[in-house]
């Protein structure tokens, strides 16, 4: 995901208000979340979510298709190389988190390497970085699968000198988005242009910003440094002890208010920032929202970005520009959550005295 830090998910102006928890309008699901809060909650209904989620972006694998277009000037990144380059970073985590043999590993394998096969195996990305130098996108989207272990030499052979410009290390963008590109050069294994803390810092999350001023994209610009510091969940131990505690601490208001407004795409990636974070899953908070979220999923497993969920039964409920991104969040963040769960229930089990251990 390559959202900035002004922009919602498919890179228009961000001008949904998140309200604060509490406020007046809230829809049903949203009110339901208090009866939600039951311990187990989350794991009760986790597993389905992820296998639905993935079930439906499989379905709909070929609108990530790009087209025939696609290196032409006028073609729209957004629509067409976006979408995938986000099915192959979230499909990759989401192998990488899940047991070796389960439907849900073998279809997000899958996943990647149908994004993969659209790019050429690569080549696509070099002619890319050929056409422009001077952008970013190609080398992240490039780093996504590097990071899963596919790469491409001719690609890697032209991107070493260009990161290693100037221009490169001085290019202008939000603190968040330069964190990004970091933890992308960390993935191809080259020396990163800037030092990671220092970026941190000027953050709104490093920050430590009043959290009373929380909104869509100080939101969205809060969860991807998150992913962009612990390499989409990979390492939690990266999030510093100050940023776990201050997250700790505010998530479950920011959460709450993003259920009242009805923004699910931000409610996801929150629940992933919450299951990226070191140490113990916050549990209380994963059992409240989790029902809430997946009431808001289509049967077909698609979830709305935003807005009212649809309750008829249609195949496609939503446009799917309106809820790719969300459906693969919320697979996302079902497999951080459970994740973390469960290595918090295998610590309890294995320090906690005369309690017996059940391996299946």
């Amino acid at each position: 995901m390559t959202t900035t830090a002004t922009e919602d998910p498919q890179g228009r102006p961000a001008r949904e208000r998140v309200r604060a928890p509490g406020a007046s309008g809230a829809s049903e699901v949203s009110r339901a979340a208090g009866a939600s809060g039951a311990p187990g909650a989350a794991l009760a209904v986790l597993p389905g979510v992820l296998a639905s989620a993935l079930a439906w972006t499989d379905a709909h694998r070929t609108r990530f298709a790009l087209p025939d277009d696609v290196l032409e000037p006028h073609t729209q990144v957004n629509a067409t190389l976006k979408p995938l380059g986000e099915l192959a970073q979230l499909g990759s985590t989401i192998r990488r988190t899940t047991a070796p043999g389960t439907p849900e590993h073998e279809l997000a394998e899958d996943l990647v390497a149908y994004a993969w096969e659209q790019l050429h195996e690569g080549a696509l990305l070099l002619e890319l970085l050929r056409a422009e130098p001077f952008a970013a996108y190609p080398y992240e989207i490039y780093a996504a699968f590097a990071g899963y272990g596919l790469r491409h030499e001719g690609f890697e052979a032209l991107a070493r000198p260009l990161t290693a410009t100037r221009a490169w290390a001085h290019t202008e963008q939000h603190a968040n988005r330069q964190l990004g590109l970091v933890n992308s050069e960390r993935r191809v294994g080259v020396v990163t242009h800037t030092d990671a803390g220092g970026v941190l810092s000027r953050t709104w999350l490093g920050g430590l910003s009043e959290p009373w001023m929380f909104e869509g994209p100080s939101g969205y610009a809060l969860t991807h440094t998150v992913f962009h510091l612990t390499d989409w969940g990979r390492m939690p131990d990266r999030v510093p002890g100050k940023i776990d505690g201050y997250l700790r601490t505010w998530l479950p208001a920011w959460t709450d208010g993003c259920l009242e407004s009805g923004q699910w795409d931000l409610t996801g990636e929150l629940l992933a920032v919450a299951a990226s974070l070191p140490g113990p899953a916050p549990a209380e908070l994963l059992d409240a929202v989790w029902p809430v979220l997946a009431d808001v999923q289509h049967p077909t497993g698609c979830v709305p970005e935003t807005g009212e969920p649809v309750r008829h039964t249609a195949a496609d409920p939503y446009p799917f520009i309106d809820c790719y991104h969300s459906t693969l969040v919320t697979a996302f963040a079902a497999a951080l959550s459970l994740r973390s769960l469960r290595q918090t229930d295998a610590r309890t089990d294995e320090t906690t005295p005369g309690r017996e251990r059940h391996t299946p």
